[in-house]
C-alpha cells in the first residue's frame, strides 16, 4: 500500500494554493532552525577569526599551519564524509532522530568553543579541543542539511515541495543577521579589550538558546510519513551506502546530481554572496563595515525570492530555474562585477585603464598560488612580485624573460626589482632577512602604485551605493533562482531508502569543494593572469558545464513520486 503523496504532516491533505497548517509550519520551522545554526556559526568564526587566532594560537608556524590545515578541513573537506556517516544512519534509523544528534553535536560544539580555555591557560591543548570541535561540527554539518531537507520534502504535499523546502533555503540570510546582531551588541556593550579577551564567547554562548529551542521542538516532531511506511513494511535499506554509490544505477544519479546541478549552484551560490564581499573588501577596498551592510541589503531584499522561486518550480519545474540561473550569471558576472568596481571604487577604475604595470619574469618561474590552508608561501621572485601587486588590486601585464632572471615590476618608465626568497627550515615561512625584503618591496610598489593613480582604499565619498546595493541584489537574485528550487529537486532525485544518503554527499562535495574552494581559486587566477576580474572564469566556467551536463542529463522532478522506496 503506497502513501498518498498529497497527504501532508499528520495525515491531512493540503491543496496546492492553501496556506500552511500548525503541523506544516512546525516541520518546517524545526528543519529550518538547524540550518540557522551551521550559518550563525559560520559567520561567528568569519567575524571572530582574528580574535580567536589570538586565544588560541600563539606559539611557533608549525602550530599554526596545522590549525590552518585542520580548520580548513573541518569546513570543507569534512562535510562529505559527515554526509556518508548520517546519511547512512538516516536511511537505516529515520531522519528524525539522526538530525536530532546532528544538531545536539552542531550546537553543543559551538557551546563550547565559548567554554574553551585559550592557549595562555592550557597550551597546545586549546588549538587541539578547538580543531576536533571543528571537525566534529563539520561532520554533523554535513549531516544537518540533507536532514532538513528531506524531512521537509517528505512531509510536503505534491505540488508543493519546492514551496516547502525553499524555507530552508533563505536560513542563510537569518544567521548572517543574528550573528551580527549578536556580535553588535556585544561589541556595543564593552571596550575592544574585554570584546578581545572574553566577551567574544558571548556570541559562542547564547547559542545554546538556539540549541535548546530546536532540540524541544524536533523532539516533539513525528519521524517522516514516507520512511515511517517504508520502515513499517521492511523496506529499508541495510546498506545505503553501496546501495547509493556502488551501484550504476544509483550511482550515476549521484553524478548528475553532483556535476548537471549541486556544482553550478555552488559556485552561483559562493559568488553571489562570498566572493562579492571578498571582491568588495580585498579588491575594491572597500571597508568591512561598508561591505557587510550592502551584502545584508541585498540579502535582505532578495530573500523572499528563496521563495518565490521554489513556489515557481512547483509550477514550472526546477530544472528550468536552476539551468537558468547558472546562464545568465555566466553571462552576466563580467558586466556586474565592473559595474561593483566603477561604482565602488571609480579611482581604482581610472588607475587599471591609464595606468598599465608590466611583470617581467622568466615564466618558469611564475607559479598558480593556490593556497587553501592560507598558509602556503611562494618564493619565487615572480610570485612575490605578483602576489603583492594581486593584494594591491593591481592589473598587470606580463612579459617573459629569459631563464633564471630575477623578476621585475615595472610601472610608468621606472623598474622594481623583485627577490627570490628563502624559506625557513619547516617550509611554512620565509626566514627574517626574506620577510624584511618582502615589506621593503611591498613599501616600494605601494609608493610607486599610488603615484600612478591606484587608491590605497576606496573614497566613501566615491562610493555609490545605491547602484551597489542593486547589482548585489542580481547577484543575489541568481542565487534564490539556483538555491531555492535544489533541495526539493535533490530530493526527488533520490529513491526513498537511500535518499538521505545520496542526496547529502554531491551536495556537500558541491558546495563544500566546487564553492568553498571559490575565493582561493579566484584569487589564484587573478595572480596567474593579472587581471582582477580573470578569478570570475572559475565560476562562469563552472556553471556553464552544469548548464551543459543538465540539460543533457538531468530530467525534471517535480512530477517524481517521492514515497517509492526503489
Amino acid at each position: 500500500m503506497a502513501i498518498n503523496p498529497g497527504m501532508a504532516a499528520g495525515g491531512k491533505s493540503t491543496p496546492s494554493g492553501v496556506g500552511l497548517t500548525k503541523e506544516e509550519r512546525k516541520v518546517i520551522f524545526a528543519s529550518s532552525l538547524g540550518t540557522v545554526f551551521e550559518w550563525y556559526d559560520f559567520y561567528l568564526y568569519g567575524s571572530l577569526a582574528t580574535v580567536i587566532a589570538k586565544q588560541f594560537f600563539i606559539g611557533d608556524p608549525t602550530t599554526s599551519f596545522i590549525f590552518a590545515l585542520l580548520a580548513f578541513a573541518a569546513g570543507f573537506i569534512v562535510r562529505p564524509f559527515g554526509a556518508l556517516v548520517f546519511g547512512r544512519l538516516g536511511d537505516m534509523i529515520g531522519r528524525k532522530y539522526t538530525f536530532l544528534v546532528t544538531i545536539l553535536i552542531m550546537g553543543g560544539s559551538t557551546f563550547i568553543v565559548g567554554l574553551l580555555p585559550g592557549y595562555a591557560s592550557i597550551g597546545i591543548t586549546a588549538p587541539i579541543v578547538l580543531v576536533t570541535l571543528r571537525i566534529l561540527q563539520g561532520l554533523a554539518l554535513g549531516g544537518e542539511y540533507g536532514g532538513a531537507a528531506t524531512y521537509v520534502a517528505e512531509h510536503a504535499p505534491d505540488g508543493r515541495r519546492g514551496f516547502f523546502t525553499s524555507w530552508i533555503q533563505t536560513t542563510a540570510t537569518l544567521g548572517l543577521f543574528l550573528s551580527l546582531l549578536v556580535i553588535t551588541g556585544v561589541r556595543a556593550g564593552m571596550d575592544t579589550a574585554a570584546f578581545d579577551a572574553w566577551g567574544w564567547r558571548i556570541p559562542f554562548l547564547v547559542s545554546v538558546l538556539l540549541l535548546a529551542v530546536s532540540v524541544w521542538i524536533r523532539m516533539s516532531m513525528n519521524e517522516s510519513p514516507a520512511f515511517a511506511r517504508m520502515k513499517a513494511e521492511g523496506r529499508t535499506s541495510k546498506a545505503p551506502l553501496s546501495e547509493a554509490f556502488l551501484t550504476w544505477k544509483n550511482g550515476k544519479i549521484a553524478l548528475v546530481a553532483l556535476l548537471g546541478v549541486v556544482m553550478g549552484q555552488a559556485v552561483v551560490w559562493y559568488t553571489g554572496q562570498f566572493y562579492a564581499l571578498f571582491f568588495l573588501t580585498k579588491t575594491l577596498k572597500i571597508d568591512d563595515a561598508t561591505a557587510n551592510i550592502l551584502i545584508a541589503i541585498a540579502l535582505a531584499l532578495a530573500t523572499p525570492f528563496f521563495i518565490f522561486f521554489g513556489s515557481l518550480s512547483d509550477r514550472i519545474g526546477r530544472k528550468t530555474i536552476i539551468m537558468a540561473g547558472c546562464l545568465v550569471a555566466a553571462l552576466t558576472y563580467f558586466p556586474i562585477f565592473k559595474g561593483l568596481t566603477h561604482y565602488g571604487n571609480p579611482a581604482l577604475e581610472t588607475a587599471l585603464n591609464n595606468s598599465p604595470v608590466v611583470v617581467v619574469a622568466d615564466p618558469e618561474s611564475c607559479h598558480f598560488q593556490f593556497n587553501a590552508t592560507g598558509q602556503a608561501r611562494f618564493p619565487s621572485s615572480c610570485d612575490i612580485a605578483t602576489g603583492q601587486l594581486t593584494l594591491a588590486s593591481v592589473s598587470y601585464t606580463r612579459q617573459d624573460a629569459p631563464a633564471g632572471t630575477i623578476a621585475s615590476v615595472r610601472i610608468g618608465d621606472k623598474v622594481y626589482p623583485s627577490f627570490n626568497a628563502t624559506l625557513t627550515a619547516d617550509g611554512l615561512n620565509f626566514d627574517q632577512a626574506s620577510k624584511d625584503r618582502e615589506a621593503a618591496l611591498k613599501k616600494e610598489l605601494g609608493a610607486a602604485i599610488k603615484a600612478a593613480g591606484y587608491p590605497a582604499k576606496a573614497d566613501p565619498m566615491q562610493i555609490n551605493k545605491p547602484m551597489l546595493v542593486l547589482l548585489l541584489f542580481v547577484l543575489v537574485l541568481y542565487v534564490t533562482m539556483v538555491y531555492g528550487p535544489v533541495a526539493a529537486m535533490l530530493v526527488e532525485m533520490f529513491p526513498t531508502r537511500i535518499r538521505y544518503t545520496s542526496m547529502s554527499l554531491p551536495y556537500h562535495i558541491g558546495n563544500g569543494w566546487f564553492g568553498g574552494l571559490l575565493p582561493t581559486t579566484a584569487f589564484a587566477l587573478v595572480a596567474a593572469n593579472g587581471n582582477i576580474y580573470y578569478g570570475l572564469w572559475y565560476p562562469i566556467v563552472i556553471a556553464i558545464a552544469t548548464v551543459v551536463i543538465g540539460t543533457l542529463f538531468v530530467r525534471e522532478t517535480k512530477d517524481n513520486n517521492i514515497y517509492a522506496a526503489d
